[in-house]
């Protein structure tokens, strides 16, 4: 089983691949399907990445939606043709930046970054 280090910086991993796509705006996320799928894959493996963390360390940040972002990684992959685009856009727009910067906090808390 992998420690929450390497599961945190899976997240922050997947976080970093969605933007490099993400930063080519939205009119291209709309456009191309490769590019929803590649988004759509990086937060489901975000939500993978979550659920392996303890409760304790989900506690000790509560700040984060860990509920949210579990089910979401739920829906994707249990209820695929449920998922909006809209809101997939909406996660990455406004989600994932504050998600990236405490995912890099906890690293660094955690003495990994």
């Amino acid at each position: 089983m992998r420690r929450e280090p390497e599961r945190l910086q899976d997240i922050l991993d997947a976080i970093v691949a969605i933007e490099r796509y993400a930063s080519l705006g939205r009119q291209a996320f709309d456009e191309q399907e490769l590019m929803q799928v590649w988004v759509i894959h990086h937060l489901q493996i975000i939500g993978e990445a979550a659920s392996s963390l303890s409760g304790d360390l989900m506690n000790q940040y509560s700040e984060v939606p860990w509920a949210q972002i579990i089910a979401f990684r739920n829906v994707v992959v249990h209820e695929y043709f449920r998922v909006s685009l809209n809101l997939v856009w909406a996660i990455v727009q406004n989600n994932l930046p504050p998600l990236k910067a405490t995912v890099e906090k906890m690293l660094q808390e955690l003495g990994e970054a």
